[in-house]
């Protein structure tokens, strides 16, 4: 990796890392013993990638068409628990120009489903020194209430801009009027509480929705594209700047995935199609060698693709200090 690749931001307008994140027992307000932010470059353009926390769910969620035999050996390959591990959440905030752009925006309060250590979004960004006035334009992979529910806290809507723009794509906002959920594996209540997400998110801001097709560029060197799959209007956003780029991926990949990317996750709405767009991704990624970072692969979700035979390989940037 090269060095502008995962150079420290230490003072631009908006995105800041702090000089030390050293750990002060006993101190008030003392920064977190784990990093929950990690700032890059890509070219001229700036990029943090934030925890959201993490959330435990069933490890049949990871490939519900696989056999369960199989299945319990990969997890015990790869060292996880058998029964239910903990799926990281990553969010994005990526500046561009005069525009700072949030990608996805997290769980948000816990939607009576026992997720006490997900929803952190809101105060990371707080202790990361982005102010929500500065968001111009917020870019949603999907409507899943993960990736939106941030947004429905108590008292981020006054905080923000009221000409923000929130981009997502025209076939996702379609879906979740009256959205099917016949082909997905999740555990009970989780339908019930995404309808009931993406409703309130719609009822919210939907003034402030800019719908695309196929594509958009949202500011100079960040494109949004609809992959399909997971969603019907699920999205990747490919951030470009000089002969450096990183595409943030959603939930198009997760850490099953690059070992077993024809093993299908419990929350896509359309399996078979998401398998396809996920190696049809990967393959890309593997020949441009480009950065990866995705919603529930460990944050901080930096790494490359690489060809394993009929699958592929996960390769971790290594953390620069």
């Amino acid at each position: 990796m090269s060095q502008s690749e995962a150079k420290i931001i230490s003072s631009p307008p908006q995105i800041k890392v702090p000089d030390t994140n050293a750990f002060h027992p006993g101190k008030n307000g003392a920064s977190e013993l784990v990093p929950s932010r990690y700032a890059l470059k890509i070219g001229d353009i700036d990029v943090m990638v934030v925890s959201d926390g993490v959330l435990p769910l069933p490890t049949q969620m990871l490939g519900h068409n696989a056999d369960p035999a199989v299945r319990a050996s990969w997890m015990a390959k790869m060292f996880l628990p058998a029964d239910a591990f903990d799926w990281p959440l990553n969010a994005v905030v990526v500046r561009s120009g005069n525009q700072t752009i949030l990608l996805d925006a997290g769980l948000g309060l816990d939607p009576d489903l026992h997720l006490p250590r997900a929803g952190q979004l809101v105060q990371r960004l707080a202790a990361a020194d982005i102010d929500l006035s500065s968001v111009t334009d917020i870019v949603l992979t999907h409507l899943h209430m993960d990736h939106i529910g941030g947004l429905l806290v108590d008292g981020v809507k006054e905080k923000l801009r009221p000409n923000l723009k929130i981009h997502a794509a025209a076939a996702e906002i379609s879906f979740w009027a009256n959205p099917d959920f016949s082909h997905t594996k999740m555990p009970e209540g989780f339908p019930a509480a995404l309808r009931a997400t993406a409703k309130h998110f719609l009822e919210m801001y939907r003034s402030q929705i800019q719908t695309f097709d196929e594509q958009h560029e949202v500011a100079p060197g960040v494109m949004v594209r609809r992959t399909g799959g997971h969603t019907p209007g699920h999205a990747v956003i490919r951030i470009a700047s000089g002969d450096e780029a990183l595409t943030f991926a959603g939930d198009a990949v997760f850490t099953v995935g690059f070992d077993q990317p024809d093993w299908h996750n419990g929350f896509e709405h359309d399996p078979e199609e998401a398998a396809r767009v996920r190696v049809d991704l990967l393959r890309q990624l593997a020949d441009t060698r480009e950065l990866l970072v995705a919603t529930h692969l460990p944050f901080p979700s930096l790494g490359r693709v690489a060809v394993a035979g009929d699958a592929f390989r996960w390769v971790p940037v290594i953390w620069d200090y």
